[in-house]
């Protein structure tokens, strides 16, 4: 416990002194948000036990409607954030509903062809800007007395949305409700013998999820003024998985962890190697895998328990 204090102790220290270490404000602020991405996914899958393969959705969707409601109707940005995450929890309730009942790949199968869906969608729709998508998002003020202009301040602003998230699902998961999420991706039988409504269980899950993800999709399109068809496309999909499984399922902070290594890589790396990133990636993945089955935070925490033992 007094190790697990110091190690979040740390982690605040430099997470507040990131500005003046010399540290980019804008790609710390990305790194945030894409873990904040990670870990809404964790809630699904490590803590559920459910495999999507279209998660992008909810936090492209987010990306979407706030970029426009920040650009054409100049909403204040707290309005745009609550808007998009009620959007991608609108959108995850909807898909939640079709595809809970069915498991495994058929599940992951049914959230990949309704996330091709709304990629579409965004695709043509008159209002996403095609292609292009929505550039030159404005930041705003926030509730209309911050101005978020300053990329400092707005880190701060993101540092705070990500301490409240992570503390949330860290409360969610060790409330009642998420002791029998748990139990259900255990053993699922057990729980319905026990008369746990696994479905409505499964449901809820799902819909929190897409929104924590939506909140992190309103939090980038801010951060980086623009939303485009990479927010919502597969490929982004699959990066939240590598992130998840990279870090660790199951585990609080292994989300964080696999979103700063695969975010780190495509930041540094790009400009190197250009689009070898991608195989440098898998390979740090493959090796991670079959040295770190349990990912890289949860083999160090069995590494830990172990040697307390």
């Amino acid at each position: 416990m007094r190790a697990a204090w110091a190690f979040y102790g740390l982690a605040g220290l430099f997470a507040l002194a990131v500005p003046l270490l010399g540290i980019y404000p804008v790609f710390m602020m990305k790194l945030l948000c894409f873990a904040m991405f990670a870990c809404a996914y964790n809630l699904l899958l490590g803590f559920g036990g459910m495999l999507s393969f279209g998660h992008a959705a909810y936090f492209g969707v987010s990306a979407y409607a706030t970029a426009w409601l920040a650009s054409v109707r100049g909403w204040d940005a707290a309005a745009c954030i609550l808007a998009g995450v009620g959007a991608s929890a609108l959108i995850g309730l909807i898909v939640g509903i079709i595809a809970i009942r069915r498991r495994g790949i058929y599940f992951a199968m049914i959230t990949l062809a309704l996330a091709q869906l709304i990629y579409f969608v965004c695709l043509e729709a008159p209002f996403t800007g095609g292609e292009n998508g929505l550039q030159g998002v404005p930041r705003g003020s926030l509730l209309g007395v911050l101005p978020l202009r300053s990329d400092v301040l707005l880190y701060y602003v993101v540092l705070a949305a990500f301490l409240a998230q992570y503390l949330f699902i860290r409360r969610v998961v060790q409330s009642p409700f998420g002791q029998v999420l748990k139990a259900i991706r255990d053993n699922e039988p057990r729980a319905i013998s026990l008369g746990y409504d696994v479905n409505r269980y499964r449901l809820l899950a799902f819909v929190l999820s897409a929104a924590l993800a939506g909140f992190a999709g309103s939090l980038k399109a801010l951060v980086l003024s623009f939303a485009t068809l990479s927010d919502v496309q597969q490929a982004t999909s699959g990066e939240v998985i590598l992130m998840t499984l990279l870090g660790g399922t199951g585990t609080f902070f292994g989300p964080v962890a696999g979103a700063a290594v695969v975010v780190t890589l495509e930041e540094y790396l790009s400009e190197i190697v250009g689009g070898w990133v991608t195989v440098i990636i898998g390979g740090v993945f493959v090796a991670c895998v079959l040295t770190f089955r349990r990912g890289i935070v949860g083999s160090i925490l069995g590494l830990w328990r172990r040697a307390r033992s």
